[in-house]
């Protein structure tokens, strides 16, 4: 499976962005589809998740901001992100969670394909 993300920017607090992710190799439509993202100096962390049947899940810090979605269709998992704050400037990944024992599962060792990620930057 690879994974090629994009549709990170610089933007300003209180825009939006939508990153998309493309999936190729492997059967799409069965896997878990999560977002994961990196700021500098920190550790990776989950952002959202989408199970195969399009279910949603949210880490708390953008729960009511953020949508994943994807079209299986395509081979494609997005997210959208509203009302950016500086503390969600980081590097984004998508990955894929293969064979999931449960869902969600939010830890990034879950994980077993990642994309190159895609910087997002967020002015104060």
């Amino acid at each position: 499976v690879q994974l090629q993300a994009s549709g990170g920017g610089l933007v300003q607090a209180g825009d939006s962005l939508r990153l998309s992710c493309a999936a190729s190799g492997g059967t799409f439509s069965s896997y878990v589809m999560g977002w994961f993202r990196q700021a500098p100096g920190k550790e990776r962390e989950f952002v959202a998740a989408v199970s195969w049947n399009d279910i949603p899940y949210y880490a708390d810090s953008v729960k009511g901001r953020f949508t994943i979605s994807r079209d299986n269709t395509k081979n494609m998992v997005y997210l959208q992100m509203n009302s950016l704050k500086p503390e969600d400037t980081a590097v984004y990944y998508c990955a894929t969670d293969i064979s999931p024992t449960y869902f969600p599962r939010t830890y990034y060792y879950a994980y077993d394909h990642w994309g190159q990620g895609t910087l997002v930057t967020v002015s104060s």
